[in-house]
């Protein structure tokens, strides 16, 4: 099993590879397990259109946002957009999985965005996770959140998997993992960076694991206090995070330098 804390594996990025064929390593049923499934006319639907990558249409009329996933976007019809590399191509694998099936949902913690879409995991009736298939094809990242976040080592266990096997995105200069050290090149978006902690400092409410000398320049993780509790109940004690080569996902932005903001604990892989 994939541990976000404590990983022993080592990224790799490749040159692209595209596979169309379903893949399982995983047990559905047992991410089931983890989950909770929808009730009544939530419990399953056909799947009549696919609107991007991570998004799709129930014949109910619901609007599903494949929860956990971020897949390359496209423009839909938003003016001045800049589409991200294989959009479509996203969108095509994620329709050869499942237009015109019938799925089932399951939640893993909030069950709507605040655009109103429901908030799933979908599976086919032949017991494909459809998450674990887009990650898996290398047609989407992990993009978990602190609300919902039951099966996220599962996921970066598959996302792991499309590395290792040269497939989708990963092989694109777009979504590469960006070294601390290039970071401030790329803030105002999604990213994952790589880097090793150099000092890690509390600060009134905050824990910050800095990258650099200068604190106010280079990169640096906040880790805001309740999330810090979420690292204590794993018996996880982030002052020995010094020295650590770590991988960390999410919104990087520039406030004293380049950082990004901790809401759960599996945002954080050391390597």
């Amino acid at each position: 099993m994939y541990d976000p804390i404590h990983a022993d594996h080592t990224y790799f990025l490749f040159l692209l590879l595209l596979s169309n064929e379903v893949l399982f390593a995983y047990d559905a049923t047992k991410i089931k397990e983890k989950l909770t499934p929808g009730k009544g006319e939530y419990f399953s639907s056909t799947v009549i259109e696919i609107i991007d990558g991570d998004t799709v249409l129930l014949a109910n009329n619901m609007e599903v946002r494949l929860v956990g996933l971020q897949a390359p976007k496209i423009a839909l019809g938003r003016k001045d957009f800049k589409e991200w590399p294989l959009g479509y191509e996203a969108k095509d694998v994620l329709s050869k999985l499942i237009i015109g099936k019938e799925v089932t949902l399951f939640y893993g913690g909030r069950e709507l965005d605040r655009y109103g879409r429901t908030l799933a995991h979908l599976f086919t009736n032949d017991n494909i996770w459809v998450q674990g298939e887009m990650l898996k094809n290398g047609m989407a990242r992990v993009y978990s959140f602190a609300d919902n976040r039951s099966i996220v080592e599962e996921m970066l266990e598959e996302e792991y998997q499309a590395r290792l096997q040269n497939r989708g995105i990963w092989g694109l200069e777009f979504y590469k993992i960006k070294p601390q050290e290039e970071s401030g090149k790329y803030t105002n978006s999604f990213q994952v960076i790589s880097g090793r902690i150099r000092d890690v400092a509390e600060v009134r409410n905050n824990t910050y694991l800095n990258f650099g000398d200068d604190y106010r320049n280079d990169f640096t993780i906040v880790i805001p206090n309740r999330v810090k509790k979420m690292f204590q109940e794993r018996d996880i004690n982030l002052t020995n995070f010094k020295d650590k080569n770590i991988f960390v996902r999410g919104w990087l932005k520039y406030y004293n330098g380049p950082s990004i903001d901790l809401s759960h604990p599996e945002q954080l892989v050391i390597q």
